[in-house]
């Protein structure tokens, strides 16, 4: 696997993990009786955007050094 190869499954992986991380946490305004008017209900209270494009980096590190480990053992 060349570096571009790499790089590309990286952000593959990573988007995916993205919108399976997406959901947790996640409170509506509903929810949290704090609707702002003008706004959906169902809009988020806190996203933690960063926290969680951090915890996706993470696991998509650990993700792709599992293929990359059987990309590199078995030769595929």
């Amino acid at each position: 696997m060349n570096i571009v190869g790499g790089l590309a499954l990286y952000f593959v992986i990573w988007w995916i993990t993205l919108f399976a991380v997406l959901p947790f946490g996640i409170r509506s305004q509903h929810e949290a009786g704090e609707v702002v008017a003008g706004t959906e209900p169902g809009a988020p209270v806190f996203p933690g955007l960063l926290k969680k494009a951090v915890i996706t980096s993470l696991i998509a590190a650990v993700i792709f050094a599992g293929v990359w480990y059987l990309w590199v053992s078995y030769d595929i």
